[in-house]
């Protein structure tokens, strides 16, 4: 499953573990993606998109037509 946010782009970084002795082994930090089945008025029915949390609440305040319209992207680019 690809871990990306497909509002957003978010995917996983890499950075360092650091032990107490500031050792330091890779390690990811991964986004928190969720599928989430968002209701459009707009279309009058319901979409499953994968999603970030950061944009979820985006998309619960200003509704998902408007931030795609922002983001420039259509529909059917985020709809899994």
């Amino acid at each position: 499953m690809a871990r990306k946010c497909k509002l957003t782009g978010k995917g996983p970084m890499s950075g360092n573990n650091v032990s107490f002795s500031q050792k330091k082994t890779k390690r990811r930090f991964l986004p928190n993606i969720q599928t989430k089945r968002i209701y459009v008025p707009e279309l009058d029915r319901h979409v499953r998109v994968k999603m970030s949390v950061r944009a979820m609440r985006t998309v619960d305040k200003i509704g998902l037509m408007p931030y795609l319209k922002k983001q420039g992207l259509t529909l059917k680019d985020v709809v899994s």
